[in-house]
């Protein structure tokens, strides 16, 4: 078996085949599936804890208006869907240092030396950033469920049902999440070169549509408030990566043009 410097001399560098990237990609998911699996056992065991904060508008809600709140089960296994969902939810959050980091690592093959600074760098910056927005997620939601319980009459009952209602909090905290980590995925191509940010401005209208068209699926469709409350923080961050994106194209230009002055005078 050829040993790892004898491959690096025949392919000096490093360029994988097609199905090379397909052998790593289906490494990388695996990896990753697995540390879901294992955060998804930890979810079971923490489902109570979880739950007890999950909870917390309804009561809010029962002190605040005479009316009666109740969270209702619909069928036989709703019970049990819910306990999974929840849990499945808390692995992907709690796993996430390590599949954000199988991301990564996916990108790094093809990269250079510096690239791969870029990359590493960029990933102990995702990782803080997405469980940030799922803690967001799970900070507002409370009062997103307050507010649009004040819609209801004085005196009303209010009947949640239980499905609804959990994939109603799941949702808006994994896109939370996703909306505070996509920003460093568009710094990170600007940074290896692949996207400009003239490139990330001129499809400005698109990303719009695409961050409404997501947050419309991430929320109950006749819930427009919480649906405008994820969008424009998305957008936010959008227009954010394209500024840090902007000042770096422009040091980079910067850095060019005295490298090209310096070997005109050396000419």
């Amino acid at each position: 078996m050829a040993t790892r410097f004898q491959r690096r001399a025949r392919n000096p560098e490093g360029r994988m085949s097609l199905g090379a990237h397909l052998v790593e990609l289906r490494k990388r998911l695996f990896r990753s599936a697995i540390a879901v699996v294992v955060g998804t056992v930890a979810g079971f065991l923490l489902f109570d804890l979880v739950w007890a904060y999950l909870s917390t508008p309804i009561s809010v809600i029962e002190d605040a208006k005479t009316g009666q709140v109740s969270v209702n089960y619909a069928g036989i296994a709703t019970a049990f869907d819910i306990r999974f969902q929840i849990a499945l939810t808390v692995g992907i959050v709690i796993s996430s240092p390590f599949w954000l980091y199988q991301i990564f690592a996916f990108l790094v093959p093809g990269l250079s030396r510096r690239e791969k600074r870029f990359t590493f760098g960029f990933f102990f910056s995702a990782v803080p950033l997405f469980l940030s927005g799922c803690a967001a997620g799970f900070l507002v939601m409370p009062h997103i469920v307050e507010l649009m319980n004040t819609f209801v009459p004085e005196g009303g009952t209010s009947y949640y049902d239980a499905k609804y209602f959990i994939d109603f909090i799941l949702k808006l905290v994994l896109a939370t999440g996703v909306a505070f980590v996509l920003p460093v995925f568009l710094v990170l191509l600007n940074f290896m070169g692949v996207l400009s940010a003239a490139g990330i401005i001129k499809g400005w209208r698109w990303a719009i549509l695409t961050i409404t068209l997501f947050t419309a699926t991430a929320t109950p469709a006749a819930d427009i408030v919480s649906m405008f409350m994820l969008a424009i923080p998305m957008v936010a961050l959008y227009f954010a990566a394209y500024f840090v994106a902007y000042f770096h194209d422009k040091a980079v230009a910067r850095r060019a043009e005295r490298i090209d002055a310096s070997l005109a005078a050396e000419a």
